[in-house]
């Protein structure tokens, strides 16, 4: 049996009435930019959250980098980063002269350790930004007390994420903003670039707003020195109707990490970790392999398609040469992105396609 990776055209075809009708809508109405489906969207996906605000923007990394900017963050600046995530995290902060400070993660959820950020502010840091990586929530409460303690903001990549919950409540309103990507793959994801910053800041919501816009309220009128970064009508409509059914498909999502959570048990893999106080939405279900690169090589033979997110961390990438890292630097990040393999895993994956994916697990661990 061929297993997809995740099947976007069959999440196409289940909303396919709904989807048809919006998109017409839009279409009839002649009206692409800065109409009412987005500010329809971003009502509705504010309330979904439980924040005040939702500024639809073009993509995940302008989100970030345009709740920074709002943040008055700049040259001289610091910003905490986790060593292991999507380099979009560090783009964000680069992108406003600000420089980015990696801490490593935590060696069972990935995500960002708490009790390593402490030894990382200095007198120039600004803001932490946690990710919560693969649709699991970063453990926010001791990273909001440290940013209590030091006078520190918080900003949240919630760009796999979308649905999570932590200790109840949902991310996106855990910090003082939050970036959100809603790029085609993810739990929530339009059919395009797209993306949104989530504040319950209202001055904060008013900058990023303007800088969106070419950093004008009024056409013509431009207050500051803004961007062209805006969620189209197009985006907006197709996100409306997916937001509908996004908690159904999270828990779709759910059921398929519970069912490999114990069916891989007795593997040799390392499987997630989850703290108790969070409720992860599953974007990536990914296990950790001392013999990844062979374990992947063996699952595709039999038809299972796998990914690596991600196989390369930010540190070592072209992109921060200049910065004078080198392997070893951050070496909790670079044992994570050497065996780290994401199975299958989406809404529309049939228990067959599940059980599938659970017997060529087995079938490489007995004979590999």
């Amino acid at each position: 049996m061929n297993v997809p990776f995740l099947d976007l055209h069959a999440g196409y075809l289940e909303l396919k009435p709904e989807i048809d009708e919006a998109v017409a809508r839009v279409l009839d109405s002649g009206w692409y930019l800065m109409g009412e489906q987005l500010e329809a969207f971003e009502i509705e996906y504010a309330a979904y959250l439980g924040v005040r605000h939702c500024i639809g923007v073009g993509n995940g990394l302008d989100a970030l980098h345009l709740a920074l900017q709002a943040m008055e963050v700049g040259p001289g600046d610091e910003v905490i980063v986790p060593s292991n995530t999507y380099i979009a995290t560090w783009l964000a902060v680069s992108q406003t002269g600000a420089t980015v400070v990696p801490v490593e993660p935590d060696q069972g959820t990935y995500n960002l350790d708490p009790a390593r950020i402490e030894a990382a502010i200095t007198e120039r840091t600004r803001v932490i930004c946690p990710v919560h990586l693969y649709g699991q929530p970063a453990d926010m409460q001791p990273i909001s007390d440290l940013a209590t303690r030091y006078g520190l903001l918080v900003l949240e990549d919630a760009a796999q994420a979308q649905g999570a919950r932590y200790q109840g409540q949902r991310v996106g309103g855990l910090g003082h903003a939050a970036g959100w990507s809603f790029y085609p793959g993810k739990n929530l994801g339009a059919m395009g670039d797209a993306g949104a910053v989530t504040t319950n800041d209202d001055v904060l919501a008013a900058r990023v707003r303007l800088l969106r816009n070419y950093g004008s309220k009024q056409k013509y009128v431009h207050e500051i020195q803004g961007t062209n970064s805006r969620l189209d009508e197009l985006q907006a409509a197709v996100l409306r109707v997916k937001l509908r059914h996004l908690d159904t498909w999270n828990a779709r999502r759910a059921r398929i990490a519970s069912h490999y959570q114990q069916a891989l048990q007795d593997t040799d893999l390392q499987l997630p970790v989850v703290l108790d106080q969070t409720e992860p939405v599953w974007h990536l279900y990914v296990v950790g392999s001392r013999q990844r690169d062979v374990l992947q090589r063996q699952l595709t033979e039999q038809g299972i398609s796998t990914l690596i997110h991600y196989p390369c961390p930010p540190h070592l990438q072209g992109a921060y040469r200049s910065a004078g890292w080198s392997a070893g630097t951050f070496p909790i990040s670079e044992h994570i992105h050497a065996e780290v393999l994401s199975l299958p895993i989406g809404p529309h994956l049939t228990d067959d396609q599940v059980e599938a994916v659970v017997q060529a697990v087995h079938h490489v661990s007995v004979t590999g």
